[in-house]
């Protein structure tokens, strides 16, 4: 039976690898970095009304409250009421729900659940990253159709598990029975069965669970009902449920429950313990957009392999990526291979190879009290 869908968009990160141009006050997916200028909320409020229309629900941090209206109105929707509890918001609005700190993932997808649970229980959630692209968006919205139907045919838990292109070590991997080749032949939307989450590995298990043949990235999109992860979290994580049952209730304020939450995953809070968790393999051009590197993928290259994106020239390089976003002028003569970014009040160069280690920088600065960079 087809219940009532909604999607819950997590937009609360900080996006640290895309420092300079990513800050607390406006990350990764508030900026336009997404073909045609647009910012990837935009195009993942897209993808949720494909599959939900209206019920839209975003999760995003109190200091990011603003910037995250301006992406909604600015992409012609409604905003309703924001607040971090249950509220009524017009029917043709999406609501923004704030939280006061961050505690990762398990507590943002906690809260939207028990918000949604306390208007209707049997309510199904697709729960959607803000910061990731999807060249094949139909492609995609056929795949979360079938997730969806999953959970409402079996009571399962479901993700997106993509066929991995290379040993990397920024991502999830979802190990499974079936080889990826075995996969291809197989029918498409097939409901596959996870047997083990395995977190961002080293370089070395990387390239294992690549080699191996079975395990597909995990692509950070989590499909069950409200109340199957309220449940879950009763069961592994019961004080993130108590306290975001509170604030939907309205017996307690976000600000006052959630400097006390745990700050965990939902990976590790619920995926890797629960039972019946399914993934439906995809090829829909996905990539997480989880640090510079991921640029070109996006944005596509010139024909030495560079990657420009505002007031950039590029002399006798190749393989470059160069972004300057307040119309100052970057000009790089024979160099290959690098990140150069100028931003506000700073400027990155790094090798392109080590575009991860951007979040490491992030960490140094705030050590040194260079916060106001930040």
């Amino acid at each position: 039976m087809r219940r009532v869908r909604h999607v819950v968009i997590l937009a609360g990160g900080s996006g640290t690898r895309l420092w300079p141009a990513s800050r607390r006050a406006r990350p990764k997916q508030l900026l336009p970095i997404a073909p045609g200028g647009e910012t990837l909320l935009g195009a993942a409020l897209r993808r949720a009304s494909a599959v939900a229309g209206a019920r839209v629900g975003i999760v995003t941090a109190a200091e990011q409250v603003a910037a995250t209206r301006a992406v909604v109105e600015g992409a012609g929707r409604i905003v309703g009421e924001t607040v971090g509890e249950a509220a009524g918001a017009a029917a043709d609005a999406i609501e923004i729900w704030a939280e006061p700190v961050g505690r990762n993932t398990a507590p943002a997808i906690g809260l939207a659940a028990a918000v949604i649970a306390a208007r209707d229980p049997d309510a199904v959630l697709a729960i959607l990253p803000a910061d990731q692209h999807v060249a094949d968006e139909a492609g995609l919205t056929r795949v979360l159709e079938r997730a969806l139907a999953a959970v409402e045919e079996r009571d399962v838990i479901g993700t997106v598990g993509i066929a991995p292109t290379r040993a990397e070590t920024g991502f999830g991997y979802l190990e499974i029975e079936q080889t990826i080749e075995e996969l291809a032949s197989a029918e498409r939307g097939a409901v596959v069965p996870v047997l083990r989450f395995a977190e961002k590995p080293d370089r070395e298990a990387a390239a294992r669970y690549v080699a191996s043949g079975r395990y597909l990235w995990n692509a950070g999109m989590f499909f069950a009902s409200a109340r199957r992860i309220l449940d879950e979290l009763d069961a592994h994580a019961p004080p993130i449920a108590r306290g975001v049952r509170d604030i939907a209730a309205g017996a307690a304020r976000a600000e006052d429950v959630y400097p006390g939450l745990p700050a965990i995953s939902f990976d590790h809070a619920v995926m890797e313990r629960a039972t019946r968790v399914v993934t439906i393999p995809a090829a829909v051009g996905w990539d997480d957009v989880g640090s510079w590197s991921a640029l070109p993928a996006l944005l596509g290259a010139d024909g030495a392999g560079n990657t420009i994106l505002g007031s950039a020239v590029v002399h006798r390089g190749t393989g470059n990526v160069v972004a300057s976003d307040d119309g100052t002028l970057i000009a790089a003569v024979g160099v290959d291979d690098l990140v150069i970014v100028k931003s506000g009040d700073a400027i990155l160069v790094v090798r392109r190879g080590a575009a991860q280690d951007v979040r490491e920088l992030v960490e140094l600065l705030s050590s040194r009290g260079l916060a106001r960079y930040l």
